[in-house]
Parts: structure tokens; sequence; C-alpha cells
């Protein structure tokens, strides 16, 4: 190994280190990673992607230098044993090797000169074509021809020219999910979860009079002086906690093979499993496995469609206001939603939340707005987010084994994700389903 690949590989090893030892204090601490977290983790592994390019192309020029050494050996030992021609004094004339011929050739040394600025063809160079150098040798009495070894032969110099492997590659991409970020999550290590949830609250306070009989009968001018008996009811709820799960089958040849191959797999696994913990905290019909999700949960507010989507916007805050007896912390819209919010414009022509140049933070009459693409386009919501909690059974995790099946004689292994969750509105009236289409 030489040494600017030592030095890479021990760049990559402390890069390694800082990652390990987040995820090993993550792990400890039995918590998510924070977001400083996150952002140092996927820096470091960029920089170890850039790194591992390094060290592959670190190896091909190796392997290149130790291929041209070896042919040049080869060719030197076929020319020293065929039978040399004698020079004026008697002594043999030695034939110069294939390597020789095309390196001291003049075509060589100009394009070399030209293209290979520092003794070295950059690495970014693209349709590299070396120039045709005539052949003298052995092999060109042989076929009984002239031979050109070019750059662009696979069986001549253009063996030797290698792709250039920049270990990249570009995923579909996921859906950015925003629902996890607004609403309470909480951790048990239970399969069931239960809350009380208030049902009627004490409205019973009035003015009293102050008393002036002691027996109460009910004449005239007489003051009882009782104070009003106040009553408030609760109910239990009880919620319990959903798997959601996906695997996928792979060879242990593949992933031993293909290094990163392992991480894109976990990465899409945990991605799938967390869109689809989303897609049922929003849209979950409550039937077998599934979440109750929001969008078909009992006794959540209602605002119906009034004049245009900004006005019907800004009712559903009183709405939530005055019947729900809640501050609103933010929206969840649909992008597409969202969109129409944006693009609205007064009869100048003029974008009413400042058009596309617009700074400062997203918010909709003052509250803020997140989105989320699990959210069907023409109904959003406004809520206090605090009062919809997940309760974390057990996070995103990934399991590898060969017992499924025949897989452990078919060297076959499956990889599985799996989370544990379960959710409940606190408080159904801290939500408030908006209608944003018309006449709907």
């Amino acid at each position: 190994m030489g040494k600017k690949i030592k030095e890479l590989m021990a760049q990559m090893e402390e890069k390694w280190k800082g990652i390990r030892d987040i995820r090993d204090l993550v792990v400890q601490e039995e918590r998510e990673f924070s977001q400083a977290e996150r952002d140092t983790i996927e820096k470091s592994l960029d920089e170890v992607r850039v790194i591992e390019v390094k060290v592959e192309e670190e190896r091909k020029d190796q392997s290149l230098m130790d291929q041209i050494d070896a042919l040049g050996k080869g060719l030197e030992k076929q020319r020293a044993a065929a039978q040399e021609p004698e020079g004026q004094n008697g002594q043999p004339v030695r034939a110069k090797s294939f390597g020789q011929q095309f390196t001291e050739s003049p075509e060589w040394q100009a394009w070399y000169k030209q293209n290979a600025p520092g003794g070295r063809v950059p690495d970014g160079a693209a349709g590299i074509h070396t120039p045709p150098v005539e052949m003298k040798g052995l092999l060109a009495k042989l076929l009984g021809r002239k031979e050109l070894l070019t750059g662009v032969s696979a069986v001549s110099a253009g063996a030797f020219v290698e792709s250039d492997r920049t270990g990249i590659y570009e995923t579909l991409g996921r859906y950015p999910l925003g629902l996890r970020d607004l609403i309470s999550v909480r951790q048990t290590g239970s399969d069931t979860v239960e809350f009380v949830r208030q049902t009627s609250q004490i409205t019973q306070a009035t003015t009293v009079a102050e008393a002036n009989v002691t027996t109460f009968a009910g004449s005239t001018g007489e003051i009882e002086g009782v104070k009003p008996e106040a009553t408030m009811r609760f109910v239990r709820v009880s919620e319990q906690v959903k798997t959601i799960a996906v695997w996928i089958p792979a060879t242990k040849r593949a992933l031993s093979d293909a290094a990163q191959l392992r991480g894109l797999i976990d990465d899409e696994l945990r991605s799938d499993a967390n869109e689809e913990l989303e897609n049922q905290l929003l849209n979950g019909d409550g039937v077998g496995e599934n979440f109750t999700g929001l969008n078909n949960a009992a006794n959540v507010l209602v605002q119906a469609f009034d004049t245009d989507i900004a006005a019907t916007a800004r009712k559903a805050i009183t709405n939530l206001l005055i019947n729900g007896r809640q501050i609103p912390s933010a929206y969840l819209l649909n992008p597409q939603d969202w969109e129409g919010f944006d693009l609205l414009q007064d009869t100048q022509g003029r974008y009413y939340w400042g058009g596309p140049m617009a700074q400062g933070p997203r918010t909709l009459w003052g509250v803020p707005v997140a989105q989320s693409f699990f959210q069907a386009q023409g109904t959003g919501w406004l809520a206090n987010w605090s009062k919809m909690v997940l309760w974390d059974r057990m996070m995103a995790t990934i399991s590898v084994s060969d017992s499924h099946s025949d897989f452990f004689i078919r060297n076959l292994v499956a990889i599985l994700c799996e989370l544990r969750a379960a959710m409940g509105l606190i408080r159904p009236t801290a939500f408030v389903q908006i209608d944003l289409t018309s006449g709907s």
C-alpha cells in the first residue's frame, strides 16, 4: 500500500471514529439524533465518500503503473529470446521494446507534453485519444505489416485506459417529512398507552349573595347564600401500539462486494417506514393494524370554505380560538395548496404574501406553515399540534437474518426495518380541518 493511500485511509478512519462516537452516544442515551448531529454525520459521510474516490484513483494509478512495468518486462524478455542482428563491430543490436518505441516516439512525446502538464494526465480529462505510433518490432515482422499502438483500441494502448469510477450514486429521492417535527413525541415501554381526556369542564361559577337566615325556607326576602357545586367528567382513552415494517432480500456476496449497497438499503428501508408512519398519522383508517389518522379522527373542528382560501384560513383561526380554546401552533398543508396561497394576487397583480423575492419565515396570517405530501390536496389543518402525541415503542431499527425460509443454504439474508408506535389525539378540538376547495 502506497504512502498516499495510507494517509487517505487514516483520514477515513478518523472520520469514521467521529461518526461512531455520535452514534454510540445516541444509542446510550436512547434518543434521536439532534439536527446538529445529523448535519455533522452527513458532512462527515460526504467527506468519507470524497476520500474513497481519491483512494480508488490512487489504486488505479498504481495498478496502471504495475501493468505498464509488467508489459515492458515481458516485451524485453521476448526481444532477448529472439535472434538479434549484429552491428558493425559484430555486437548484437538491441531492438527497442514496444514500450520504448511508443514512449520515445515523436508523436507520443508531443502529445504527452501538451496533455500531461506536470507529468500526469489530469483526473478530469475526458475523451483521451493518444496519437497512432508506428511499431517496428518483432510482432510487425511476424504479421508482415506495421503495427499502430493507439489509445482507442481495446486490444492496444486502450486496454490501459480505465473508466473513472467516482463512487457517486443518486437515489430517486424521498418526500420530505414535516409532521413529526410538529407533534409531541414521547417514549413508551408498553404495547398499550392510556391517557385521560376531559369531556366536560367546570362552568358553574357565579356570584353569591351573603346568607341572611340560618334556615332557608324560601320566604320573600330570605337569602340562602349557597355556593354552586361544580362538576366535570373524564374518559379513559386507550391506544394500541402498531407495527410498521418492510424488508428486502439480498445476497451475502452483494453486501460483501459492494460496501455502499448496505448503507443504501438501510437508508431506503428507514425512509420507507418513516414515510408510512407519517401517512398513517394523517390517513390511517383505524381498521385492523392501521392507526386512526387525523383525517379520520372524531370530534375535530371543521372550517367550511368561505369566500376564498385566504379568508377560509383566517376564519379557521377564529374557529380554533372560540370553539377549541387553543392557540394555533401551525398550519399543515399539501404543497400544492400552499402554492395556491403563495400565488394569490390583488386586483393590481401584486402578491399578497410578498411574491418570489419575499424573505423571512413562511407564515399564513402570522401562523407558521408546515407541508406534508401525505395530506390530500384541498384539505388543510390548523392546530395546536402539541395535542397530538406519538409514543415511540421502538424507533426504526434494522436487523439482518438468514433464518428466513431457505435463505441460509442459498447465502441470502433478509434485511428488515421495523418500528412500533402509538398515536393519540389528547384533545380533538385542538384541530381544525379546513376545506380549501370552493363548492365542495
